[in-house]
């Protein structure tokens, strides 16, 4: 491999480590999705504060995992959950998990965001830029967490 393929690929791995992620990033319609966001750094060397991940209406329902250390909050807006937080103190140099459940709308498919502001002290790294269709996760320079849903299987017993 030539130099320039390596720095390549070099390019097209560090973005994702430097990224608040979703991980695992697919799921179908109309299931429960269980996942964590991974949180790699704090923002310019100071420790994470806070995490808080927008709930799209993609998901009829959040929960949070409870955290040891942390508190979190929900908020809701009409019964539906439309945001989670959570406050604790992640050092810098340290990464964590967060996670969450989320009952996905039947009626949903293709790529969902979940836009999340990280909160190290008085700073805030927004994680919270959305692509154009059809162009890459990492073509933005701070891309939302993604989750891909897959259309709900068809019952083939249905009307029979």
């Amino acid at each position: 491999m030539n130099r320039s393929m390596i720095a390549g690929a070099l390019l097209l791995a560090t973005p994702a480590s430097a990224h608040v992620v979703l991980s695992p990033e697919a799921s179908s319609a109309g299931a429960y999705y269980a996942g964590v966001l991974r949180v790699g750094h704090g923002c310019n060397g100071q420790a994470t504060t806070a995490l808080e991940v927008e709930i799209p209406a993609a998901a009829t329902d959040a929960k949070p995992q409870p955290k040891p250390g942390w508190r979190v909050e929900i908020t809701r807006a009409g019964g539906r959950v439309t945001a989670l937080r959570w406050t604790g103190l992640l050092p810098a140099d340290q990464f964590e998990s967060f996670g969450i459940m989320l009952k996905l709308d039947p009626a949903t498919s293709g790529p969902v965001y979940l836009p999340v502001v990280q909160s190290c002290g008085a700073a805030q790294k927004r994680w919270t830029d959305i692509p154009p269709p059809g162009a890459a996760w990492t073509s933005v320079p701070a891309p939302a967490p993604v989750l891909t849903i897959a259309p709900a299987e068809l019952d083939e017993h249905a009307g029979h």
